[in-house]
């Protein structure tokens, strides 16, 4: 190996190069000319050769372990420091490494492979200095030509088994390409002559008389027929038609969109026949409810086309007819007659609105829990010379009440009366026992709630109460409904109750007149569902349950709890409408003066009365979009097999004092939901007698 410097290397060089064998001569520089430097290399540790090249080039370089080797090389030229360094480039290439440049200067060499995954530099343009086999990166932006399309015919170009890589980035519309300079300066080179090439300009025709749709339609049959339209054809047109505003696009070579624009010219004519008519079928929609939506879009048309050509208001374009649209419920179509663009643009507007429309199951949970305690103790007690005491704090019947009852109950012993004249005879006369009345008796008895203990003796009457009561409660309501979107659903189930709302005296005022007003009770539910952006269901509820709560002297007390809210709830989601959490405790204590305050003894002389109530009421909301067949379906099932669970449950535990009979029960779910058994019996036999009729 030998490296020598200046133009002539002396003799003396010589015969050092030759004692070294094989060891790198460090050139020597001459007072006035550059430096330059020439190389052989034969048979050389490649790690040696990178060490001579660090000290020529004045530069520190790394070598990474797995670059191992011999090279053999030679150059007869004179090469300044920058060509040495594009010479050392060259070397490491063929021998399948490279060099990665740091940013501090260091230089690493690696192989080539693994390069590309290294800190390279990423370059815009093509490098200044010499050499060509420099890894680096560069980003190709790509205006006219898809990228998707040209990477995969660029990969072919570069060594992707060693230090070359082309990607795409397809929101930019970019190329990525990663290798040796040359090779990516290649590249580059193809990518922008291949964009020239992609760069078509665009052509709008608008039209007059014909519809774009039909126009691009023809116009596409004449291509396919041509075989001029195919996708690896660099002549053929992209024929495009934007029904907003009439108009066919054209994209592509400029003869070739002149032939396809000639043709459109010819057929953009006016009709020798104004009229034309089409019937629309509707799948979804209601044709009567279009009628107005489309006369209404008809009319802005129309007025924007007299607009644009300056015509007197009211005049039809062109002297064409005003359109007609009708409606035929029977089929449920529409009739359209006007001219062919304008139909096409109602035909247009019809298939948007002639959609399926989502629909929106909306459960309503009302969930109340209730739990009351209560509690009465009391003693009365009478004297028929000292008095008496009672109490009216608790739920009992007073001493006053039931002997007033007991003395209606007794009734009167008959009586017997002797009368004597004036000879001395006697006339004896007697009134019978008069019965007594129980009625009253047994309504005061009748009242009296838990234990009543008494004791009469020696003029003196007293009488313990005592009761204690538990109410536990847990309701759930759960009515649902299933409804289109921006449709207004109702559920009510309940009984209708008639309250008085006005009475008028007749004569008299035996039989007076009575308006009456009907009320609903029971559990209702009104919801209007909107589904909005992002699977989320607005929702304008009104929610009710309503029931009896006791009679007045008049008419009856009603109990009522409504929510009256709109909310914004997720598909799928359970959120709490409103809700009510009452607790209520009271204690009344009645009681003689110093008496009832005498521990134990004082209960003799009081009645305490205490209840306790809890209540809570909860009402939530759950509704589900359903946007396809399947998902109405699923819901229907799980409602269905609910409802069958519970027959079957029914069924298995029979019908008490009937062991042999079955209770009604539901079949099991079929998609065709057979008939239940004994409704198919019943219809012929209704079929049978009728024919009999």
């Amino acid at each position: 190996m030998a490296i020598t410097k200046g133009a002539k290397p002396t003799l003396a060089a010589a015969l050092l190069a030759a004692l070294l064998a094989g060891s790198p001569l460090l050139p020597t520089q001459a007072a006035e000319q550059p430096a330059t430097y020439s190389a052989q290399f034969k048979d050389t540790d490649i790690n040696e050769f990178i060490s001579t090249v660090s000290a020529v080039l004045k530069k520190t370089i790394i070598v990474d372990p797995s670059v191992r080797g011999k090279i053999d090389v030679r150059s007869y030229e004179q090469m300044t420091p920058e060509e040495y360094y594009g010479f050392f480039q060259n070397v490491l290439d063929v021998y399948g490494f490279a060099v990665v440049e740091m940013p501090n200067g260091v230089l690493k060499v690696v192989k080539a492979k693994d390069a590309k995954t290294g800190a390279i530099p990423v370059v815009e343009d093509k490098l200044k200095k010499e050499g060509g086999d420099e890894m680096i990166t560069r980003v190709i932006q790509v205006h006219n030509v898809p990228v998707r399309e040209l990477s995969p015919l660029l990969r072919q170009l570069v060594d992707n088994a060693g230090a070359g890589n082309v990607v795409h980035y397809d929101d930019s519309n970019v190329l990525i390409v990663t290798g040796r300079s040359a090779v990516v300066d290649r590249i580059d080179q193809i990518v922008r002559r291949a964009d020239k090439a992609g760069d078509q300009e665009v052509q709008v025709i608008k039209l007059k008389y014909a519809s774009a749709t039909q126009v691009v339609s023809i116009i596409n049959d004449l291509n396919k027929g041509s075989g001029t339209n195919q996708g690896n054809n660099p002549l053929a047109v992209k024929v495009v038609a934007d029904e907003r505003t009439n108009s066919v696009v054209l994209s592509g070579e400029a003869k070739a969109r002149d032939r396809i624009a000639k043709t459109i010219s010819e057929l953009d004519t006016d009709q020798q026949t104004t009229g034309n008519t089409r019937v629309i079928y509707l799948q979804y929609a209601k044709a009567k409810d279009l009628v107005d939506v489309l006369q209404g879009v008809s009319d802005s048309i129309q007025a924007e086309d007299q607009q644009a050509q300056g015509q007197a208001k009211g005049a039809a374009r062109g002297g064409r007819q005003q359109v007609s649209i009708k409606a035929h419920e029977e089929t449920n179509a529409l009739v359209i007659t006007g001219q062919p663009d304008l139909i096409n643009n109602l035909a247009n507007v019809v298939a948007k609105l002639d959609i399926r429309r989502a629909q929106v199951h909306v459960e309503a949970m009302i969930v109340e829990i209730y739990d009351g305690d209560g509690t009465d103790l009391g003693v009365q007690w009478v004297s028929s010379k000292y008095g008496m005491q009672q109490f009216s704090n608790g739920s009992f019947p007073s001493l006053t009440q039931i002997g007033a009852a007991a003395i209606s109950a007794q009734g009167q012993k008959g009586t017997s009366t002797t009368v004597v004249s004036a000879d001395g005879s006697k006339t004896t006369s007697s009134t019978p026992d008069t019965k007594g009345d129980y009625s009253l008796l047994a309504q005061v008895l009748g009242s009296v709630n838990g234990a009543m203990w008494g004791v009469i003796k020696n003029n003196w009457g007293a009488v313990v109460q005592a009761v204690s009561s538990n109410t536990k409660a847990n309701i759930l309501s759960t009515p649902s409904v299933t409804t289109l979107d921006n449709k207004e659903a109702s559920f009510v189930a309940g009984e209708d109750v008639p309250l008085l709302t006005g009475s008028t005296p007749s004569s008299g005022n035996n039989n007076p007149f009575q308006t009456i007003q009907r009320e609903q009770l029971g559990v209702k539910l009104n919801v209007t569902p909107q589904i909005n952006k992002g699977d989320a269901v607005q929702l304008a509820i009104k929610q009710e349950v309503s029931s009896r709560a006791g009679n007045t002297a008049v008419d009856i007390t009603l109990n009522k709890r409504e929510v009256n809210t709109t909310v914004l709830v997720q598909d799928g989601d359970t959120i709490v409408l409103g809700g009510l959490i009452d607790e209520d405790v009271q204690e009344s204590v009645s009681k003689v003066p110093i008496l009832g305050d005498i521990p134990v003894i004082g209960h003799l002389f009081s009645s305490t009365s205490t209840s306790k109530r809890k209540r809570k009421l909860m009402v939530f909301i759950h509704p589900t979009i359903v946007r396809d067949p399947d998902t109405m379906r699923e819901i229907s099932h799980t409602k269905y097999n609910l409802m069958y669970d519970a027959e079957e449950k029914r069924r298995q535990d029979g019908i008490s004092l009937m062991p042999f009979m079955d209770p009604p029960q539901m079949p099991a779910w079929d998609d065709n939901l057979a008939r239940p058994p004994g409704l198919v019996e019943t219809i012929v036999k209704k079929e049978r007698e009728q024919k009999d009729d």
